[in-house]
Protein backbone atom coordinates (compact mmCIF):
# COMPACT_ATOMS: atom_id res chain seq x y z
CA UNK A 1 0.00 0.00 0.00
CA UNK A 2 1.35 3.44 -0.94
CA UNK A 3 1.34 5.59 2.10
CA UNK A 4 1.09 9.47 0.99
CA UNK A 5 2.49 12.16 3.00
CA UNK A 6 0.09 14.47 4.81
CA UNK A 7 1.55 18.13 3.59
CA UNK A 8 2.02 20.34 6.62
CA UNK A 9 1.96 17.54 8.96
CA UNK A 10 5.06 15.75 8.43
CA UNK A 11 6.28 17.83 5.40
CA UNK A 12 6.51 21.10 7.22
CA UNK A 13 6.99 22.55 10.94
CA UNK A 14 3.48 23.32 12.58
CA UNK A 15 3.69 25.98 15.08
CA UNK A 16 3.28 24.72 18.82
CA UNK A 17 1.26 26.37 20.85
CA UNK A 18 -1.35 25.81 18.67
CA UNK A 19 -4.93 24.58 19.02
CA UNK A 20 -6.35 21.39 17.62
CA UNK A 21 -8.90 23.46 15.38
CA UNK A 22 -6.15 25.55 14.49
CA UNK A 23 -3.99 22.51 13.14
CA UNK A 24 -6.83 21.15 11.55
CA UNK A 25 -7.46 24.58 9.72
CA UNK A 26 -3.71 25.03 8.84
CA UNK A 27 -3.60 21.56 7.29
CA UNK A 28 -6.69 21.92 5.45
CA UNK A 29 -5.53 25.04 3.81
CA UNK A 30 -2.25 23.44 2.63
CA UNK A 31 -4.05 20.65 1.51
CA UNK A 32 -6.97 21.72 -1.02
CA UNK A 33 -6.90 18.28 -2.50
CA UNK A 34 -8.19 16.53 1.09
CA UNK A 35 -11.53 15.96 0.60
CA UNK A 36 -11.00 14.74 -3.47
CA UNK A 37 -8.83 12.16 -1.53
CA UNK A 38 -11.73 11.55 0.64
CA UNK A 39 -14.74 11.26 -1.11
CA UNK A 40 -16.54 9.18 1.59
CA UNK A 41 -16.10 11.34 4.45
CA UNK A 42 -17.31 14.40 2.39
CA UNK A 43 -20.38 13.00 1.48
CA UNK A 44 -20.67 11.84 5.56
CA UNK A 45 -19.95 15.54 6.62
CA UNK A 46 -23.49 17.53 7.78
CA UNK A 47 -23.62 21.11 8.82
CA UNK A 48 -26.40 22.74 10.36
CA UNK A 49 -28.32 24.78 7.75
CA UNK A 50 -27.76 28.55 8.84
CA UNK A 51 -31.86 28.85 8.32
CA UNK A 52 -33.63 25.71 9.50
CA UNK A 53 -31.57 24.47 12.21
CA UNK A 54 -31.45 21.21 10.02
CA UNK A 55 -28.60 19.42 9.04
CA UNK A 56 -27.18 19.47 5.64
CA UNK A 57 -24.53 17.99 3.63
CA UNK A 58 -21.12 20.08 2.97
CA UNK A 59 -21.93 20.42 -0.56
CA UNK A 60 -25.11 21.29 0.19
CA UNK A 61 -23.94 23.91 2.46
CA UNK A 62 -21.10 25.58 -0.10
CA UNK A 63 -24.15 25.94 -2.85
CA UNK A 64 -25.82 27.65 -0.18
CA UNK A 65 -22.78 30.24 0.48
CA UNK A 66 -22.47 30.70 -2.93
CA UNK A 67 -26.13 31.32 -3.89
CA UNK A 68 -26.05 33.77 -1.27
CA UNK A 69 -22.84 35.33 -2.48
CA UNK A 70 -24.50 35.49 -6.10
CA UNK A 71 -27.79 37.42 -4.61
CA UNK A 72 -25.15 40.14 -2.76
CA UNK A 73 -23.22 40.64 -6.18
CA UNK A 74 -26.80 40.75 -7.76
CA UNK A 75 -27.70 43.31 -5.21
CA UNK A 76 -24.65 45.45 -5.60
CA UNK A 77 -24.65 45.32 -9.08
CA UNK A 78 -28.30 46.62 -9.32
CA UNK A 79 -27.15 49.32 -6.86
CA UNK A 80 -24.49 50.49 -9.16
CA UNK A 81 -26.06 50.32 -11.82
CA UNK A 82 -28.63 52.60 -10.20
CA UNK A 83 -26.29 55.23 -8.87
CA UNK A 84 -25.00 55.25 -13.04
CA UNK A 85 -28.30 56.01 -14.06
CA UNK A 86 -29.00 58.47 -11.83
CA UNK A 87 -25.53 60.18 -12.39
CA UNK A 88 -26.16 59.85 -16.29
CA UNK A 89 -29.94 61.43 -15.83
CA UNK A 90 -28.34 64.36 -13.28
CA UNK A 91 -25.45 64.92 -16.52
CA UNK A 92 -27.84 65.35 -19.09
CA UNK A 93 -29.94 67.58 -16.85
CA UNK A 94 -26.32 69.67 -16.31
CA UNK A 95 -25.96 69.68 -19.85
CA UNK A 96 -29.44 71.10 -20.73
CA UNK A 97 -28.85 73.70 -17.50
CA UNK A 98 -25.64 74.65 -19.65
CA UNK A 99 -26.94 75.65 -22.53
CA UNK A 100 -29.52 77.61 -21.44
CA UNK A 101 -27.41 79.82 -19.41
CA UNK A 102 -24.98 80.06 -22.87
CA UNK A 103 -27.79 80.67 -24.95
CA UNK A 104 -28.84 84.08 -22.00
CA UNK A 105 -27.71 87.15 -23.88
CA UNK A 106 -27.40 89.21 -20.82
CA UNK A 107 -27.35 89.01 -16.80
CA UNK A 108 -30.16 89.74 -16.33
CA UNK A 109 -31.69 86.99 -19.34
CA UNK A 110 -29.10 84.74 -17.11
CA UNK A 111 -31.32 85.35 -13.95
CA UNK A 112 -34.70 84.59 -15.62
CA UNK A 113 -32.98 81.86 -17.29
CA UNK A 114 -31.39 80.59 -13.89
CA UNK A 115 -35.05 80.32 -12.37
CA UNK A 116 -37.00 78.03 -14.78
CA UNK A 117 -34.40 75.69 -15.39
CA UNK A 118 -34.09 75.21 -11.14
CA UNK A 119 -37.76 74.55 -11.59
CA UNK A 120 -38.13 72.32 -14.97
CA UNK A 121 -34.93 70.63 -14.86
CA UNK A 122 -34.02 69.91 -11.17
CA UNK A 123 -37.74 70.36 -9.29
CA UNK A 124 -36.31 72.80 -7.51
CA UNK A 125 -39.30 74.70 -6.32
CA UNK A 126 -37.81 76.44 -2.92
CA UNK A 127 -35.03 78.42 -4.03
CA UNK A 128 -33.13 82.19 -3.94
CA UNK A 129 -30.31 83.76 -5.21
CA UNK A 130 -28.62 86.16 -2.49
CA UNK A 131 -26.21 88.72 -4.44
CA UNK A 132 -23.83 90.87 -2.69
CA UNK A 133 -21.71 92.55 -5.47
CA UNK A 134 -24.11 92.40 -8.39
CA UNK A 135 -23.43 94.31 -11.39
CA UNK A 136 -25.04 97.51 -12.42
CA UNK A 137 -27.64 95.54 -14.87
CA UNK A 138 -28.75 93.10 -12.08
CA UNK A 139 -28.89 95.60 -9.02
CA UNK A 140 -31.78 97.33 -10.49
CA UNK A 141 -33.48 93.95 -11.45
CA UNK A 142 -36.76 93.02 -9.85
CA UNK A 143 -37.16 88.65 -9.89
CA UNK A 144 -38.56 88.57 -6.56
CA UNK A 145 -38.76 86.56 -4.42
CA UNK A 146 -36.00 84.16 -6.44
CA UNK A 147 -33.26 87.36 -6.44
CA UNK A 148 -32.26 89.46 -3.37
CA UNK A 149 -29.74 92.28 -3.72
CA UNK A 150 -27.92 91.73 0.41
CA UNK A 151 -25.24 94.31 1.60
CA UNK A 152 -22.21 93.05 2.02
CA UNK A 153 -22.48 93.93 5.73
CA UNK A 154 -25.53 92.15 6.69
CA UNK A 155 -25.98 90.70 9.51
CA UNK A 156 -27.83 87.56 7.93
CA UNK A 157 -25.13 87.24 5.48
CA UNK A 158 -22.45 87.19 8.39
CA UNK A 159 -23.47 83.99 9.10
CA UNK A 160 -22.80 82.53 6.16
CA UNK A 161 -18.79 84.02 6.20
CA UNK A 162 -17.20 80.57 7.10
CA UNK A 163 -19.32 78.86 4.04
CA UNK A 164 -18.39 81.76 1.34
CA UNK A 165 -14.09 81.75 2.39
CA UNK A 166 -14.49 78.36 1.34
CA UNK A 167 -15.98 78.36 -1.95
CA UNK A 168 -17.63 74.77 -1.61
CA UNK A 169 -21.12 73.73 -1.47
CA UNK A 170 -22.79 72.24 1.58
CA UNK A 171 -26.31 70.27 2.06
CA UNK A 172 -28.18 69.11 5.10
CA UNK A 173 -29.49 71.14 7.99
CA UNK A 174 -29.06 75.07 8.47
CA UNK A 175 -30.06 77.08 11.73
CA UNK A 176 -33.67 78.01 11.83
CA UNK A 177 -32.39 81.70 11.67
CA UNK A 178 -30.78 80.80 8.50
CA UNK A 179 -33.63 79.37 6.98
CA UNK A 180 -36.06 82.05 7.86
CA UNK A 181 -33.63 84.44 5.96
CA UNK A 182 -33.44 82.71 3.23
CA UNK A 183 -37.08 81.29 3.11
CA UNK A 184 -38.95 83.77 4.89
CA UNK A 185 -42.17 82.53 4.60
CA UNK A 186 -41.70 79.49 3.07
CA UNK A 187 -39.34 78.50 5.42
CA UNK A 188 -41.25 75.98 8.01
CA UNK A 189 -41.78 73.63 4.96
CA UNK A 190 -38.00 72.87 3.96
CA UNK A 191 -36.47 69.58 5.09
CA UNK A 192 -32.75 70.47 4.00
CA UNK A 193 -31.11 72.76 1.79
CA UNK A 194 -27.99 73.07 -0.51
CA UNK A 195 -25.93 76.06 -0.41
CA UNK A 196 -23.59 76.98 -3.25
CA UNK A 197 -21.53 79.97 -2.80
CA UNK A 198 -20.79 81.92 -6.05
CA UNK A 199 -17.19 82.70 -5.91
CA UNK A 200 -15.74 85.93 -7.86
CA UNK A 201 -12.59 84.44 -9.12
CA UNK A 202 -12.53 87.29 -12.00
CA UNK A 203 -11.91 89.63 -9.13
CA UNK A 204 -10.25 89.66 -5.87
CA UNK A 205 -11.31 86.06 -5.39
CA UNK A 206 -14.06 87.62 -3.14
CA UNK A 207 -18.04 86.32 -2.76
CA UNK A 208 -20.70 87.24 -5.76
CA UNK A 209 -23.39 85.98 -3.45
CA UNK A 210 -25.21 82.69 -2.55
CA UNK A 211 -27.55 80.62 -4.21
CA UNK A 212 -29.94 78.28 -1.90
CA UNK A 213 -31.80 75.02 -2.94
CA UNK A 214 -34.30 74.30 -0.41
CA UNK A 215 -36.42 71.06 -0.19
CA UNK A 216 -39.74 69.88 1.91
CA UNK A 217 -37.70 66.04 1.71
CA UNK A 218 -35.27 66.16 5.05
CA UNK A 219 -32.95 63.65 2.98
CA UNK A 220 -33.04 65.62 -0.89
CA UNK A 221 -29.77 67.16 0.51
CA UNK A 222 -28.08 65.55 3.14
CA UNK A 223 -24.19 65.62 4.29
CA UNK A 224 -22.87 62.53 2.80
CA UNK A 225 -24.17 63.37 -0.55
CA UNK A 226 -21.52 64.49 -3.35
CA UNK A 227 -21.23 68.24 -4.36
CA UNK A 228 -19.26 67.91 -7.53
CA UNK A 229 -22.49 69.06 -9.66
CA UNK A 230 -23.43 71.68 -7.97
CA UNK A 231 -19.71 73.28 -7.36
CA UNK A 232 -20.23 73.13 -11.58
CA UNK A 233 -23.19 74.67 -11.14
CA UNK A 234 -22.21 77.44 -9.15
CA UNK A 235 -19.48 78.05 -11.57
CA UNK A 236 -21.77 78.17 -14.38
CA UNK A 237 -24.02 80.55 -12.63
CA UNK A 238 -21.29 83.21 -11.56
CA UNK A 239 -20.44 83.29 -14.96
CA UNK A 240 -23.24 83.94 -16.31
CA UNK A 241 -23.73 86.87 -13.80
CA UNK A 242 -20.72 88.19 -14.53
CA UNK A 243 -21.14 88.39 -18.42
Amino acid sequence: MTTQTARGVTGAQTPTGQTDEERIERYLGLNPDFFERHQPLLARMRLPHMRTGSTISLVERQVEVLREQKTDSDRRLAEFVAVARANDQLADRIHRFTRRLLRAPHAAAAIATLEASLREDFDAFHSVLLLTTPSDALRNASYEPFLRIVANDDANMRSFEALLATGKPRCGQVRDTQRDFLFGPEAASIGSVALVPLSNDKADGGSLGLLALGSAERERFHPGMSTEFLKRMGELITDALLR
